[in-house]
Formats: C-alpha cells, structure tokens, sequence
C-alpha cells in the first residue's frame, strides 16, 4: 500500500476511534468498575472485534453485507439488543457491589466480562460497521494482495487498542479512579441511560 494511502487510512481510524459512542462509554465504566485491568481487557477485545470487520471488508464480505438489507438489518438489530442488554445490567447493578469494588482486593470481581463487552459492542454496533462499509472499504485496492490487507486490518486493530488503552490507562491513576468510584452507581445509571437510549436510536 503506498505510504500516502496508509497515512490517509490512519487518520481516518483515528478519527472512527475516537468519536464518542457506546464503545468508550463501555470502556470507561469497565475502567471504573473493575479497574485497569478490565478497562485493558475491554480495549482488546474490542480492538478484536474492530479487527473481525476489518478482515470482513478487506476480502469484500462487507459489500455482501451492505447489499443484502435483511442481513444488515438483523445487525442492526442484534446491536440494539446488546445496546438494551448492557444498558440493563449497567441500571440494574446493586450500589452495594459497585461501592465494594477494591483494585488492591483480589476477592471482589466486576459484574459482567469485560471480553465479551468489548467485543459485543464492537461487532454488533451500526455505526462501526457502516464506517468500514462506507469509509474504510474505500482504501481496499481490487488488485491488493493478501499481504496489504492484513496490513489494513493490523492498522485498524493497533490503532483502536491503542485508543482504548490509552482511555482505560488514564482512567485508572489511582487519584482519577478514586473519585470516579465515588460516583460508581450514578455513572453506572448515566451509562446505562444513554445506551439504552442509543439502541432506540438504533432501532429506529
């Protein structure tokens, strides 16, 4: 891929990762309820997933999906179940199990997986899979080997980890994550309002 494609390419990742959305709202409450190491854990898979419609787009699977609408359709619709899913749970959560939360205890674990969140969010979310069906398909050359498509999906996938690790790292200083524990059940409450609201959005 010439260089000047790639850096084109790069800003566009850039820019699709750190637009706001459901992703850094589930990263930021993970990063909150569990600590760095569910924030990392979150960022990861989520960069998985990121990477999954990558791959998708790079090998043209993306146009079979935005060409057939029941197919879209029911991805779009599996988001909004994830969105109302999380949303759910997040407004559910018993104030006594967020406030007990300790990074330095080993006995006490966040509700919910931090993997699975991350990657639900990522694969069954519309808005990031029309960003790589509308604007990440357009760097996919019809002659590209297989070799520079990995290079695109190693490129997305680096870039939203980095992203995301970068929002979970800061969060998670001990000052930062002390006060934001504080307000663990209202952000919880917050979270689970605007993805619930997102997924009516959605669904719409």
């Amino acid at each position: 891929m010439p260089l000047p494609l790639w850096l084109s390419m790069v800003t566009i990742c850039v820019l699709g990762a750190i637009s706001p959305g459901p992703s850094l709202a589930v990263v930021v409450r993970n990063t909150v309820a569990g600590g760095r190491a569910h924030g990392l854990a979150t960022a990861l898979s989520h960069a998985a997933g990121i990477s999954l419609w990558a791959l998708l787009t790079a090998a043209g699977i993306g146009f079979v999906i935005i060409r057939n609408p029941a197919l879209f359709d029911s991805i779009r619709w599996a988001g909004a179940l994830v969105l109302v899913f999380l949303g759910g749970r997040y407004l559910l959560t018993r104030s006594e199990v967020i406030e007990s939360l300790d990074p330095e205890s080993s006995s006490t674990k966040p509700i919910g997986s931090p993997f699975r969140d991350g990657f639900l969010i990522a694969v069954t979310n519309p808005k990031i899979a029309l960003f790589f069906l509308a604007l990440f398909s357009q760097f996919v050359r019809p002659h590209a080997g297989w070799g520079e498509k990995i290079v695109m999906v190693v490129t997305a996938g680096t870039i939203d980890t980095l992203w995301y690790a970068v929002v979970a790292l800061a969060l998670s200083h001990s000052a930062i994550l002390s006060r934001l524990r504080r307000w663990a059940v209202a952000l919880d409450r917050i979270f689970g309002l605007v993805l619930i609201a997102l997924a009516i959005r959605v669904a719409i």
